[in-house]
């Protein structure tokens, strides 16, 4: 499942969906649509470039900062019409993967 989840993150799974909680955009937003599409560019990188511990072997939750706001991001597993947990997340072909970016206090 590791592997399936960095694939993910890296963007290499077209399938998997990554949203980001509305407290975590509004601490970012600085009244411009530009500067706030370049902030979620910079949450991304550090989110694929991010570091998992021990207690994470299946690579589904970090913490990261951006910005020096502390951020966390989740992988939860979902059927392939997003409306129930996934039977398998191990399985690709009925696995669809949402990535979740927030501040902690959002968890």
């Amino acid at each position: 499942m590791a592997e399936l989840n960095d694939r993910a993150r890296q963007g290499l799974d077209r399938t998997a969906r990554t949203v980001f909680t509305i407290g975590l955009l509004d601490e970012l937003s600085v009244g411009s649509r530009a500067r706030d599409i370049l902030a979620q560019a910079r949450i991304m990188k550090a989110m694929r470039e991010c570091d998992f511990g021990e207690d994470s072997p299946e690579r589904d939750m970090a913490w990261f900062e951006v910005d020096g706001i502390r951020m966390m991001m989740k992988i939860d597993y979902f059927d392939t019409d997003f409306e129930w947990g996934s039977e398998d997340p191990a399985n690709a072909a009925e696995t669809r993967r949402v990535i979740t970016i927030m501040r902690p206090g959002d968890y």
